[in-house]
């Protein structure tokens, strides 16, 4: 497989290209887990001593975005409580889970005012595994390919329950299709989505406009919106960024566990130590 991961991760803090292009991060933080067997809300769930989500929050804030849009729904206030104070931080409720792509639609007053001259990552407050570089390296390739949406794919021995990431006959992405929507011969594909995006911020709120719910859950997806763009002619990238060892997201304690002991190595070998109170 070729994994671009490395090429543009020297630095999380870089240059992309003096587009003077703001950013922005809206991330997913609605969800309640019940697989997690407790009442916390899911993104709430310690990792090496602190939510979760501030994992997701610091490695968007460290790839530039200067403000983070937080979709709160299931304990909204214990999430809120958890980033009082922090300047940078701002909040959307999501009182229906109706979807990924109903979620970024709540924080449309957030980021409509400067959506023309922006960049949006959107990411799920659940991957506290998420790197810097990777955002890093979604954001270069992004905004080189003056693309309307992006986004970072890894390739994984077992891709069930993803969504598979199908390219047209020239390689580029041609849709993204879920688990559950996909035919046999998609579902052998092992290139996934992550779910690690990239926008032009007006481009993603004009097409989730038009992004309809007729699928096997019934919910409106963000990954429609890239099939919408491709048909509308416009620029949609893919970018195989992410290590198969970053995409382990939390749904139950089994895996809370293991995202705890990875990030507990990662930041011993980088530091020699681990933890660091929530930001």
């Amino acid at each position: 497989m070729t994994n671009t991961h490395n090429s543009n991760a020297s630095a999380a803090h870089v240059n992309h290209g003096n587009t003077g292009r703001g950013l922005v991060a809206v991330i997913l933080a609605a969800g309640k887990g019940t697989r997690m067997q407790s009442d916390l809300p899911k993104v709430m769930h310690p990792a090496v001593g602190r939510p979760m989500v501030h994992w997701v929050v610091d490695a968007a804030r460290a790839a530039g975005a200067t403000k983070i849009v937080l979709v709160i729904g299931h304990g909204a206030e214990l999430v809120r409580e958890s980033f009082a104070g922090v300047k940078d931080v701002e909040f959307a409720l999501q009182t229906e889970q109706l979807g990924t792509g109903h979620a970024v639609m709540m924080a449309k007053a957030n980021i409509e005012k400067d959506a023309a001259s922006t960049d949006a990552f959107v990411l799920c407050g659940d991957g506290p595994l998420i790197r810097p570089d990777t955002l890093a390296t979604l954001l270069d390739l992004h905004r080189r390919e003056h693309a309307a949406a992006t986004l970072a794919t890894s390739v994984i021995a077992e891709p069930k329950g993803y969504g598979r990431i199908v390219r047209d006959a020239a390689g580029k992405l041609a849709k993204i299709v879920e688990q559950k929507d996909a035919s046999d011969a998609e579902r052998a594909i092992c290139e996934i989505n992550p779910s690690y995006y990239c926008f032009r911020t007006d481009e993603l709120l004009g097409a989730l406009a038009r992004v309809g719910n007729k699928n096997a859950s019934g919910e409106y997806y963000i990954t429609d919106v890239f099939e919408i763009l491709r048909k509308d002619g416009r620029t949609v990238a893919a970018v195989d960024a992410v290590p198969p060892e970053d995409v382990l997201s939390v749904n139950d304690p089994v895996q809370l566990a293991e995202v705890d002991a990875i990030l507990r190595k990662r930041h011993a070998k980088v530091d020699g130590s681990v933890g660091g109170g929530a930001r």
